[in-house]
């Protein structure tokens, strides 16, 4: 999860919905309310469910220790055959802009001769 985290476009992105999410709270004061319930909610839910499942992870850490090092092996080539996921949302927008413009010059171009 943590390396998921770290990968530049999760990271860039999520601290993009995090901006939208604080600036909606901050604007509009009937969202602010419904956001802090479920803020409330969803951490009660979290500290009960973090209790009951530690017997269980502690049970099976040698499992969950295997499967994360073979993800993060994963992610590895994921990283390596995708650089789009070391960029930055606002690169990556910028060069699907800058690309499908390219193309429809190129349509434009071979329909007008």
């Amino acid at each position: 999860v943590d390396q998921v985290a770290n990968l530049t476009l999760v990271s860039s992105a999520c601290d993009m919905v995090s901006t939208a999410y604080a600036s909606t709270k901050e604007s509009h004061p009937y969202i602010r309310s419904v956001c802090d319930a479920a803020e409330k909610g969803v951490k009660s839910v979290t500290e009960a469910t973090a209790s009951c499942v530690q017997p269980v992870l502690t049970t099976l850490e040698p499992h969950v220790a295997a499967a994360s090092e073979y993800a993060s092996k994963g992610l590895d080539k994921l990283g390596e055959k995708l650089p789009l996921l070391q960029k930055p949302v606002e690169q990556v927008i910028s060069d699907t802009k800058e690309l499908v413009s390219s193309r429809v010059a190129d349509v434009k171009d071979a329909v007008s001769s």
